[in-house]
């Protein structure tokens, strides 16, 4: 059990109720808490006495938030034969589908249009994959 105390807007985020309603479960007394100047501060103690379980976590203490960066890419490549299309769908299948050096792996839609001759490709993934599955396309369309 710790010490820490919650203010009133705290308790009504964690138990999505409005901040009048918990100031009135303080005032009937049944919610204990404590007065601090003109604030009322409810004890972990007395709020797991309330609701009968343990507090959760808060968000931002539980998830610890590491700088993260995503590509988002829409590539369309003109003059494409059919051949060429299925050659790049199966290489980029192929790369999304090995060991990432990333944590996400990368999300890859192809679709071809044969009237026009166009390949769109849709890469979702981290920064590193992106660009080594970009050289790959690159290396494919100078040969």
């Amino acid at each position: 059990m710790t010490d820490r105390l919650y203010s009133v807007e705290q308790v009504a985020e964690r138990l999505g109720l409005h901040v009048r309603t918990i100031r009135n479960y303080v005032r009937d007394g049944r919610l204990n808490a404590v007065r601090i100047g003109k604030q009322y501060r409810i004890a972990e103690a007395d709020l797991e006495a309330f609701t009968g379980l343990p507090v959760p976590a808060p968000v931002r203490e539980t998830v610890r938030r590491q700088r993260h960066a995503e590509v988002s890419s829409i590539v369309q490549v003109e003059a494409v034969g059919a051949e060429l299309a299925d050659r790049l769908t199966t290489l980029l299948m192929g790369a999304a589908n090995t060991r990432s050096t990333e944590d996400e792996p990368l999300r890859i839609e192809t679709a071809y249009d044969a009237e026009r001759a166009r390949l769109k490709v849709i890469v979702l993934g981290g920064l590193a994959d992106t660009a080594r599955l970009l050289e790959y396309m690159g290396g494919v369309l100078a040969s």
